[in-house]
């Protein structure tokens, strides 16, 4: 059988076997709610809010939409009253020892739950438990791990082992006590993490989150999609711009070349941009002090040092340095300026060294 034909709440779906019913669903329009599911991870199933009702023939059951693979003849139905009052319940609970400040929205971080919690009119705690309270890990220098919003969705575990290969984050203790940390109960910054920021990207709650957030609290507008800007791996990510201000770089998962991963630099070196030290415009070095110049007057000076330590010292004297960040089009024109107009062959390039 080359393809299984499902009805999901009406609506037919010509799918492969194999295919998921989240995944069915999502391919004839139809959303069905998850927290523990992500698309670049596989699915776990413990979140429970993507139940839905099964039947083919006289089989007849609630399933796990993220888990259960369609089959041929089979009738999906993903909001039935039943299934709409568990999913309230499911996140009554959840909400049950989540900060206050999250769910009224006061952080400004971006937080799965919370939308959930409102789509479904939970708006308040309703269950008040036992509310733990952890400190915050801020060992590292660029992430910070807060454990009283973590929901042990195990997204930030899974991404850590299974994208990144790295085993650093682990769901440690049992039952109330369980909690996401590194082995032994290390500080983030002595448990050999390399700062890749898979786990930041996977969280839904903001329990991990970025150590310079934008203060006070700033809702992007817009979300622009572009490429790293600091090697030659082309690395596509996305920009969350708010005005002329950017906020956060966030994970691009359709990325081709690198499927949502970002080194320590392309998610967290960002916040140059908007540093009062940057400079706009070339300057020049005059009497010990820098002055501000125009392109053509700063292009004249290189070119006319350039020459003149060429004309004294012989062309090997000069060497080019060349740059991950340029085009293979500029990369070759670079050389080619080297060999052909300078007359040296000392060419090498940054990403080699």
């Amino acid at each position: 059988m080359t393809h299984c034909s499902v009805l999901i709440d009406g609506k037919p779906a010509l799918v492969p076997p194999g295919t998921t019913i989240l995944q069915a669903a999502g391919a004839v329009g139809v959303a069905i709610p998850t927290l523990c599911h992500h698309p670049n991870l596989p699915p776990i199933g413990v979140c429970r809010l993507c139940v839905v009702d099964v039947e083919v023939g006289d089989f007849h059951r609630q399933m796990a939409a993220c888990h259960a693979e369609v089959r041929d003849g089979m009738t999906v139905w993903t909001a039935t009253p039943e299934l709409e009052r568990a999913r309230r319940f499911t996140l009554e609970l959840q909400v049950a020892d989540h900060p206050n400040e999250c769910l009224n929205g006061e952080t400004g971080e971006p937080c799965e739950l919370r939308e959930l919690a409102r789509r479904y009119g939970v708006t308040k705690q309703r269950f008040v438990g036992d509310e733990a309270r952890y400190p915050l890990d801020e060992s590292s220098p660029v992430m910070t791990i807060d454990l009283n919003r973590c929901i042990l969705c195990r997204r930030c575990t899974r991404a850590c082992s299974l994208v990144q290969g790295q085993d650093i984050l682990w769901i440690m203790e049992r039952g109330d006590a369980s909690r996401v940390s590194p082995a032994l109960s290390l500080p983030l910054r002595e448990s050999g993490c390399v700062s890749c920021g898979q786990c930041l990207a996977h969280c839904p709650t903001g329990a991990i989150r970025d150590k310079q957030p934008i203060r006070p609290p700033v809702r992007p507008d817009a979300v622009v999609t572009s490429v790293c800007p600091y090697c030659g791996c082309g690395c596509q990510l996305d920009l969350n711009v708010s005005g002329q201000q950017l906020l956060r770089v966030s994970s691009n998962f359709d990325g081709p070349a690198n499927h949502g991963s970002l080194c320590a630099k392309g998610r967290f070196g960002f916040h140059f941009v908007e540093s009062p030290d940057r400079l706009k415009l070339p300057r020049i070095r005059r009497n010990g002090r820098w002055h501000e110049a125009s392109w053509d007057e700063a292009l004249d000076l290189v070119a006319a040092r350039l020459r003149e330590i060429r004309d004294r010292y012989g062309p090997d004297a000069l060497a080019i340095l060349s740059s991950a960040k340029a085009t293979n089009e500029e990369n070759y024109l670079i050389q080619k300026f080297a060999r052909a107009v300078l007359g040296t062959n000392n060419v090498d390039h940054c990403a080699r060294l």
